[in-house]
């Protein structure tokens, strides 16, 4: 579980470094609180999670693992998915990175379910 848990979350992080450089590219630009939301929940929960699972805090690291990834994939099914704003994938403003920006969404949504079952999934053993 601990190898899942790794490329659940690096995977995760790749794909969320690549999503924000679109965002970057396209202005679309998120509130205080959300970029709080992205750097606490969405980029340091999972990394920390990892890390308490290496360090063999097993079941406190997988249900970090868990909440975090839940959490991403609450707010980033919203954002992009349901929610109007520049963020949702059928508003973004005009840009070369739109295509960009729509596969890392649909990406971010693929590893944060992945790492939302593998959170669960490893938190049972």
């Amino acid at each position: 579980m601990k190898s899942l848990a790794t490329i659940a979350v690096l995977a995760h992080l790749l794909v969320s470094l690549v999503h924000g450089y679109a965002h970057n590219q396209l202005g679309v630009g998120l509130s205080a609180w959300q970029n709080s939301y992205v750097l606490i929940v969405i980029t340091l929960g999972p990394l920390i999670a990892l890390a308490l699972v290496w360090m063999r805090r097993t079941r406190v690291g997988f249900a970090l693992l868990a909440i975090s990834m839940a959490g991403s994939l609450i707010f980033g099914g919203y954002f992009h998915y349901i929610g109007i704003s520049p963020d949702h994938v059928s508003h973004l403003p005009p840009g070369d990175a739109q295509g960009m920006f729509r596969v890392t969404a649909v990406l971010l949504l693929a590893t944060e379910l992945f790492g939302a079952i593998v959170g669960v999934l490893g938190m049972r053993k």
